[in-house]
């Protein structure tokens, strides 16, 4: 049994600071070990309970003033314009290089 093995069982209590097998054993998973089901509420309740969650959940956001807005939005847009402009400058100059190339 290697080191991490052994740190593996002794997190799990199947093993104590010495190394010697302990008499407690791991939980087990499966039918034995699973809660009894409970009704599900209707799909009302679950849809109710769903948009009190988002509203919750969107009162955490904290949400962006307009100036960073509008500064984020160009820095996009400026890129998008450079990036775009890139693309087609390198486009021109290769298919102006393979007109070259074959029609010599």
């Amino acid at each position: 049994m290697n080191r991490e093995t052994r740190r593996l069982l002794q997190r799990q209590g199947q093993l104590g600071a010495d190394g010697t097998p302990t008499t407690r054993r791991a939980p087990s998973t499966g039918a034995a070990r699973r809660a009894p089901e409970r009704a599900r509420p209707g799909i009302v309740q679950r849809v109710g309970t769903y948009l009190r969650e988002v509203r919750s959940e969107l009162s955490k956001v904290l949400w962006p003033r307009r100036e960073e807005v509008v500064t984020y939005s160009a820095v996009v847009l400026t890129t998008l314009v450079f990036i775009a402009l890139l693309i087609f400058g390198l486009n021109y100059v290769f298919a102006r290089g393979v007109v070259y190339l074959f029609h010599r």
